[in-house]
């Protein structure tokens, strides 16, 4: 019997193991897609990406029928993550919105 290489590693050595499937995981998700629609998140040292704020609307409509589809069936925590993460990105899209538009106004 031959002893193992350590070199010899296969992809399931390299792969992050995933959290288990969860209401709480869809949300930060759904919440973290937005977040990257709407330029607030970006990783490296680039220049910063332009908000995509149609995409950003439609996570966040998304979001919305989660929670109606979902009242009633969802325990304290888990509703008060959605609602609370639906409030946000509402704020947080409507103020990049504004920006939006004013820069759009400054260069015209």
């Amino acid at each position: 019997m031959s002893e193992a290489d350590p070199n010899d590693q296969t992809q399931e050595d390299f792969e992050i193991p995933l959290p288990p499937p969860s209401f709480t995981f869809i949300v930060l998700s759904l919440r973290a897609q937005t977040e990257m629609h709407l330029g607030l998140m970006h990783f490296g040292e680039g220049e910063k990406p332009q908000p995509d704020l149609r995409m950003a609307r439609h996570t966040i409509d998304l979001m919305s029928i989660l929670l109606e589809k979902t009242k009633g069936n969802l325990d304290l925590e888990e509703r008060r993550l959605l609602e609370n993460s639906l409030t946000e990105l509402r704020f947080r899209f409507v103020q990049i919105s504004d920006e939006v538009g004013k820069s759009a106004a400054q260069k015209a």
